[in-house]
């Protein structure tokens, strides 16, 4: 007897999607409904996060189902090999699956397939790759496909100006079906016609918006611009890294720039997140079409968030938690649908779930499989969850479990502390009002870190000056 058809499984990552930019989680001003409506088909994660928040160690975690301490990646650097024997496509291809990667990857060298049958690449604008004394085919499909379909030889989405970081933001002056956002569902409906359909697929969507630059078409855009004047938060210990303020950059880490600037930012940022809403639904109805939605596994989820002013911060990398938490959706076949889970969950576990929900074995990893949880089972995933990155020359680390979260930065050894259910946005630090809550929250940092190479800890204390690294 032939065996059942296993489900094809889609994993859809975004490239720096804030942890709390879903409408359907009461965010007053981006609105997503198609992604709101997989939420409500299965189950949204609340409290997931990036331990490693920026794109390299990110998606090292992601593709390995590792922690930092094993995939090794604990700050942002390009040019280190990806070398891992196990990992997420490659385990589904050893289990017969067909699979594909369309979009942002981020590892190296760029056609580094980490263990996919083909990637269709697209990085954005990444500075180690781009040198006009090398050909962009080597290392960009969809510039490539812009040059053809264009029938201009020198066409460029960075020729709007906007720099990959930058908080200046525009609409796309083009054709809506040029920009990348476009490209990455034009070239994954491709696929559906193109498939081996005698196998399933696994299927990674990976859109390098709404990272800069902010450039979404004009409707997405402008929708955003009647918002209302946007506060950001500023806790009673902004200020902490005005050494590295710097106003006068377009793409700072710390600034704080005039209110039609961060204002337009914002709309970019959010305009971007409502037209892959949009790309997104279009492609599930293509899936339908092809009568294969209610046969996949969908994922959604991000390598990082985005600080977008708060606190005096832009861009990624921090512990707070516009920077390192993320969405994270899982929907499928049998789940009961409506399901908000608070549990502490990491990019690691992405692995582990997807392979659980194609009933394949998951080989020894860090994360755990969070398909208990979409089922609405009780359970921790984890006590408490240690993330860090290295940033302005030293080591930021947290540890954050289902209230508190705790921060110590290595150069100087600053401590904070947040109870984030009384004070989500982290602004009010108590490290100096809760001793004990503080030495506890110490106690778990001085565990993660005993062993590491770079001395943090040293006859069970933690000290501060080591020099940090990017990867162990």
């Amino acid at each position: 007897m032939t065996p059942p058809k296993r489900p094809n499984v889609l994993l859809v990552t975004a490239d720096q999607w804030r942890g709390d930019a879903l409408s359907g989680a009461g965010h007053p001003v981006v609105r997503t409904p198609y992604l709101d409506e997989v939420a409500a088909r299965g189950a949204r994660f609340d409290r997931a996060y990036s331990a490693t928040p920026s794109c390299i160690p990110a998606r090292a975690a992601l593709h390995t189902g590792l922690s930092q301490r094993s995939h090794g990646r604990v700050g942002y650097q390009d040019g280190v090999v990806w070398d891992y024997p196990v990992t997420m496509a490659g385990e589904f291809g050893r289990a017969g699956y067909q699979t594909r990667a369309i979009g942002k990857m981020h590892v190296h060298p760029e056609r580094n397939r980490i263990g996919f049958d083909e990637v269709v690449l697209h990085d954005g604008y990444l500075h180690f790759a781009r040198d006009r004394r090398r050909d962009p085919r080597l290392h960009d499909d969809y510039r490539a496909w812009l040059a053809r379909r264009t029938g201009d030889p020198t066409a460029d989405e960075a020729s709007l100006g906007l720099q990959c970081n930058s908080v200046v933001a525009r609409p796309w002056d083009g054709p809506e079906a040029l920009h990348p956002t476009n490209w990455v569902v034009s070239e994954a409906i491709d696929f559906l016609y193109r498939r081996d359909t005698t196998a399933p697929f696994f299927l990674n969507l990976s859109f390098h918006r709404p990272h800069p630059p902010y450039d979404p078409p004009a409707w997405a855009f402008e929708q955003y611009l009647s918002a209302p004047a946007y506060d950001p938060p500023a806790g009673d210990w902004t200020g902490i890294y005005e050494g590295w303020r710097d106003d006068s950059r377009a793409d700072a880490n710390v600034a704080t720039y005039d209110p039609v600037t961060a204002h337009r930012a914002r709309a970019g940022y959010f305009g971007h997140m409502s037209h892959i809403d949009a790309q997104l639904n279009y492609f599930l109805e293509v899936l339908a079409e092809f009568g294969e939605l209610d046969d996949t596994w969908i994922c959604f989820t991000s390598d990082h968030g985005e600080m977008l002013g708060e606190h005096g911060m832009w861009r990624k990398a921090y512990p707070y938690e516009g920077s390192a938490r993320v969405p994270l959706l899982l929907a499928g076949p049998g789940l009961p649908g409506g399901v908000a889970s608070d549990e502490v969950v990491e990019l690691r576990d992405v692995m582990p779930t997807l392979l659980d929900c194609a009933g394949l074995d998951v080989p020894t990893v860090d994360g755990s499989s969070l398909l208990p949880l979409a089922r609405g089972e009780s359970g921790a995933v984890r006590e408490y969850l240690h993330g860090e990155h290295q940033l302005f020359g030293q080591s930021m680390h947290w540890i954050t479990d289902e209230r508190y979260k705790y921060v110590w930065l290595s150069g100087d050894g600053r401590e904070q502390l947040f109870d984030l259910s009384a004070d989500p946005t982290e602004c009010r630090d108590l490290a100096g009002l809760d001793p004990e809550g503080l030495a506890a929250q110490r106690s778990r940092l001085v565990a993660e870190l005993g062993g590491r190479p770079e001395g943090y800890v040293d006859a069970g204390r933690l000290v501060p000056g080591r020099p940090a690294r990017t990867h162990l």
